[in-house]
C-alpha cells in the first residue's frame, strides 16, 4: 500500500522534506511505519520515544494499522513560549 508522509520542524531537516509517499504492506501499523523510517532516516530513531503520530489528522497509537492512501504526519513533541 502507499500513504502520504508528512514530517513537521526538526523532522524536515532530518529527512530533507516536509512530504513524501511511502510504500508497506498491507495491515502495516504505525510502528511498522517507524521502524521502516528509522533505517532510510537513522537520525530520526533518536526521536523515537517524543514522536507523536497522526494518522487523517487523528493522533493515534503505534498499534494503528495504517490503510491505502492514508496521510500519517510524524511531529516532534510540541513546545510552548
Amino acid at each position: 500500500m502507499t500513504i502520504r508522509l508528512l514530517f513537521f520542524s526538526v523532522l524536515q531537516d532530518i529527512t530533507g522534506t516536509g512530504e513524501t509517499t511511502w510504500s508497506l504492506p498491507a495491515g502495516a501499523t504505525v510502528a511498522d511505519l517507524l521502524q521502516s523510517l528509522y533505517t532510510q532516516w537513522p537520525a530520526l530513531g533518536e526521536w523515537d520515544s517524543s514522536l507523536l503520530t497522526a494518522v487523517d489528522q487523528t493522533y493515534v497509537k503505534r498499534s494503528e494499522i495504517l490503510h491505502e492512501n492514508c496521510e500519517v504526519a510524524i511531529m516532534p513533541p510540541v513546545q510552548g513560549g
